[in-house]
């Protein structure tokens, strides 16, 4: 993990070369290092990305719903329905760059049946595919479903990976297509 929050090329190529699959870390969030990660990384290292994995906890959709740190472990569904804002962004830009994703939803201790219940089915009802990720507490066998669920998104992927800018436009030009697609300014 390098200062923008992803393995190098080198990193990434060599994993290319040993690996049918390979998953790097690509930032703290679809508008910060995934944004330059698939705009830039991708373009520089010659590769296009087949999916990605958005990762979401109840603790951090509760925050964004307006709950303060210290009353997080408390349930609050009203909260995590906010707070599901933050996400369905992160959701938009990874499909603006025409890109299959599955959700995973780090299953921490503190989390409730009902936020879980809730968070499920604003998924469900929006139609974004999403896994249940255990790996706090089950190690590798926590990921299976979800390494399934992103295999399936790979395999039956129909689109084409597309950046939000070319090359050849201006700085204006791409400054203009990251602030309005990933940060919805106006």
């Amino acid at each position: 993990n390098i200062a923008h929050g992803c393995n190098s090329i080198i990193a990434t190529n060599m994993g290319r070369k040993m690996a049918d699959y390979v998953i790097t870390e690509a930032g703290f969030g679809a508008d910060l290092g995934a944004e330059k990660f698939l705009n830039i990384k991708t373009k520089q290292a010659g590769f296009d990305p087949s999916a990605v994995v958005i990762v979401a906890t109840v603790r951090a959709l509760k925050m964004h719903g307006g709950v303060k740190k210290d009353a997080l472990k408390e349930e609050n569904v009203d909260a995590l329905k906010q707070g599901v804002e933050n996400l369905q962004k992160h959701i938009e830009t990874i499909q603006a760059f025409n890109l299959p994703y599955v959700v995973a939803v780090n299953h921490f201790v503190h989390d409730t049946d009902k936020e879980h219940e809730a968070l499920a089915e604003w998924l469900e009802t929006n139609n974004h595919p999403y896994a249940m990720s255990k790996v706090w507490a089950e190690g590798g066998e926590g990921a299976v479903d979800l390494a399934h669920k992103v295999l399936a998104q790979i395999e039956s992927n129909t689109k084409t990976f597309k950046r939000l800018y070319e090359d050849d436009q201006s700085i204006e030009e791409k400054i203009n297509a990251i602030a309005k697609t990933v940060y919805g300014a106006k």
